[in-house]
């Protein structure tokens, strides 16, 4: 029976090749985008996952009060780890770390400058990364050590074994090259291309030495002995902070390591989501495409009823039963999904450059994992079942008296069903365009939000070897504005966008003992304000005519409101046990998230710590191009020995919008794959109804009907129905962007504008794909339809 039903089918899908095309077409974009969206779902869901005890792993975050706010970061002290090894129960090993920044490591003439941790021997306990060569026991002990990430120690060793060599860090400190390990994977939140001994760290910034409690600078991991001792341990590290400084409130938590990516946004202490909701909103997507791939079969195969009903007839007037009947069409439906996942293959492994490049990972498919192809497999099956359903149940119903003697199907309870699934494909693509315009409307609104300062034609360049000190840095200054590519230069302790370095430890006059405030510090040099473009509120900036400026603090406005400063200029404050003098009150600018309110920051000289950055205006009325021209070569002219590292202002701080424009293009991109299935979906009810009033259009052709009153008379019945469906997306459609915008601080408030566009544009493509099928129906000779009436 089964080899009969399948020569059947065959022979259909060969009879019925436009059909067969269409449908096999709507399954495969279906299929791909559900493909594709899983494999990007699968990828960021096992970030941190390769760990052998990555379940044990854990970051300690610090959660800080301030102005009636709970702050939580991964930044700790770095005496974090020792204290929480010795003191905490349950602990297997602990680890402190620098997040990775870059530094020039140089072997013979190579030069390579590339991101690297100062870490302990337990960092490569706890994150155990395959070992190609050295030994695992005695790495990161030697001060002058480094252990180099395959990739890393093959650019720069080509093929001559590295172990036992040496190269140079930052064309100072000589290190030796104790092992090698297989490369990061790219869904690691720790990303690094060598690390090197925590000693050397505090070799070179002796500071580091300090066990300074309200100093939070370094990453701190633990891994735990068993998961049993969680609820213990996160109760013991929480007052950790207060046992160790009696003036810090602040909050200690062991937040697990395999969630930190998909769970990293706090609110009052607590994870309240982060990239998690982006899966959930791609999941839901993955499904809905699915889904309306398989309703646009449905539609599409009933409104062939016709053509199917004296078959189904005379099958049952040989003997075949209900059931068979319906096996023979699900049958159909399957071997379409077969041929659909193949198309779909192709259509996910030509898009998947696309989509890598797009979001900069290497999504590919894993054709030699069983759980790819049992998942493959079931939504293979799972599409032809569900999108035979419908056809199968409502094509073998018909009686064979009834469609033998004379083809009159009562239509209304399958145009009913076949509205409602029209309806719901439509309430689904209504939704996509609302969301996806309201995304695009506050990604516009962050960016182009006044941020405290100009960032366009601002460059900064990393301090590197001889500019670390402050004589070669102002040497540098004075030559760049003397050459006319600059017109102002000043100096910053960090990227001007890049988060870190706070600290608990000021006090003010009038201060609340139990105030626990998180301050933002920074150091900056001399014309700071006229470099970036932000503004003095009072006060004045650092200046060389000012010696004694090391021991003066310049404070922003959102300082100077926690600390309730009335007259805050001459307040002499305590920072780190040093008493400074406010000088100066500067304007809130952004330097972390764009989404926030600016958290206090008090700003320091450079002379005083050092700078890690220096900030060039470049000279509006010169050339772009060779203004960095001549500043790499003025950079280079002071420090040969390093390349030129240097970037716009405005590139680093686009990098803060990447989620919101992924989601964004992905919304997008899928949103319209969703809207032309539900066109194809439309254009089967629109074939249907032409199918059903063929002979109505004829005799109303005849007395005298224009095409433009046939077309009017079809597009109406479609209009109402895709009025139906944004009357129901509409509140859906709010609900989630409501939620979504909840998120932000700073957000726009949600307009008339986007169900605006998305009334006209699905009304638009409702009217094209109907128009397609209707004009082919009112040009139709009315002799063909009445010829046997």
């Amino acid at each position: 029976m089964f080899k009969l039903n399948l020569k059947i089918a065959l022979r259909n899908l060969w009879k019925n090749k436009g059909f067969s095309l269409i449908n096999i077409g709507g399954l495969a974009i279906g299929l791909a985008s559900c493909m594709v969206l899983l494999l990007y779902v699968t990828y960021e869901w096992s970030y941190d996952k390769q760990f052998s005890h990555h379940e044990r792993n854990y970051v300690v975050y610090n959660n800080s009060e301030a102005s009636g706010k709970i702050f939580s970061w991964a930044w700790t002290p770095g005496a974090m780890a020792d204290e929480v090894r010795e003191k905490i129960p349950g602990v297997a090993y602990t680890s402190h770390s620098t997040y990775p920044s870059d530094y020039l490591i140089t072997y013979g003439e190579k030069k390579l400058k590339d991101q690297a941790i100062f870490t302990d021997p337990s960092f490569l306990k706890i994150l155990d990364h395959k070992f190609i060569k050295g030994n695992p026991d005695k790495v990161l002990k030697e001060t002058n050590s480094i252990v180099l990430t395959k990739s890393f120690a093959e650019k720069l060793f080509g093929n001559e074994d590295p172990i036992n060599k040496t190269v140079k860090l930052d064309n100072t400190d000589v290190l030796k090259v104790e092992a090698v390990i297989e490369d990061v994977p790219a869904n690691n939140s720790i990303q690094f291309d060598y690390l090197m001994p925590w000693s050397l760290f505090e070799k070179r910034e002796p500071w580091v030495r300090d066990k300074n409690w309200g100093n939070n600078m370094c990453l701190t991991l633990v891994q735990l002995q068993n998961t049993n001792a969680y609820d213990k341990a996160n109760s013991e590290i929480k007052g950790i902070y207060t046992r160790n400084q009696k003036d810090n409130g602040n909050k200690a938590l062991l937040f697990p390591m395999d969630k930190w990516h998909l769970y990293g946004d706090f609110e009052n202490g607590r994870s309240v989501g982060g990239k998690i909701d982006q899966l959930r909103i791609f999941l839901l997507l993955a499904f809905c495409i699915l889904l309306i791939a398989c309703v646009n079969f449905m539609n599409l195969s009933t409104a062939r009823s016709e053509k199917r009903a004296k078959e189904v007839g005379v099958r049952k007037a040989i003997g075949s039963s209900r059931q068979s009947l319906v096996a023979q069409f699900l049958l159909e439906s399957v071997l379409l999904a077969i041929m659909a996942t193949v198309v779909a293959f192709a259509l996910a492994e030509i898009s998947l450059p696309y989509f890598n490049n797009l979001l900069n990972i290497n999504l590919v498919i894993a054709y030699n994992d069983w759980k790819f192809w049992t998942v493959l497999f079931s939504l293979m099956v799972f599409t032809g079942l569900v999108a035979g359903s419908y056809p199968a149940l409502y094509l073998s119903s018909f009686e064979p008296v009834k469609v033998l003697k004379g083809f009159n199907i009562k239509v209304g309870s399958s145009v009913s069903i076949r509205k409602v699934l029209v309806v719901f494909q439509f309430v689904f693509a209504v939704c996509l365009i609302v969301c996806t315009t309201v995304i695009y409307q506050q990604l516009n609104y962050i960016k182009n939000k006044p941020i405290g300062y100009n960032k366009g034609n601002l460059v900064q360049i990393a301090v590197q070897g001889n500019l670390n000190t402050e004589s070669k840095r102002n040497l540098l200054s004075e030559q760049l504005i003397k050459s006319g590519a600059a017109t102002n230069v000043s100096f910053f302790s960090r990227g001007i966008s890049e988060g870190g370095n706070n600290t608990t430890s000021v006090s003010w006059p009038g201060k609340n003992p139990k105030d626990d405030i998180l301050f933002n510090q920074r150091g900056i040099g001399y014309d700071f304000t006229k470099t970036i473009g932000t503004e003095l509120i009072a006060g004045r900036e650092f200046s060389a005519k000012y010696p004694a400026d090391t021991n003066s603090v310049i404070l922003n406005e959102a300082a100077v409101k926690v600390m309730r400063l009335k007259n805050p200029l001459g307040t002499v404050i305590k920072f780190w046990g040093t008493d400074l003098t406010v000088v100066g009150v500067m304007k809130d600018f952004v330097v972390e998230s764009a989404y926030q309110s600016v958290a206090p920051m008090l700003f320091y000289t450079s002379s005083r710590s050092g700078a890690s950055h220096i900030l060039v205006r470049l000279n509006p009325s010169a050339n772009i191009s060779s203004s960095l021209a001549k500043i790499d070569e003025i950079v280079q002219g002071i420090e040969p020995n390093f390349p030129v590292d240097r970037k716009f202002v405005s590139d680093t701080f686009e990098e803060k919008f990447q989620n919101e424009k992924l989601l964004g293009i992905l919304s997008n991109w899928f949103g319209g794959f969703a809207i032309f299935i539900s066109c194809l979906g439309l254009l089967g009810l629109a074939l249907f109804m032409a199918e059903q009033r063929k002979k109505e259009i004829s005799i109303r052709k005849v007395l005298g009907a224009r095409t433009g009153n046939i077309l009017v008379l079809l597009n109406k019945d479609f209009i109402k129905l895709v009025a139906i469906a944004n009357f129901i997306a509409f509140p859906l459609a709010y609900i989630i962007v409501n939620k979504w915008l909840s998120a932000f601080e700073y957000r726009i408030s949600i307009s008339a504008l986007p169900f605006v566009v998305a009334i006209s544009l699905s009304v638009i493509i409702a009217i094209l794909t109907v128009s397609i099928q209707s004009v082919k129906v009112a040009k139709a000779n009315p002799v063909d339809a009445l010829k046997y009436e």
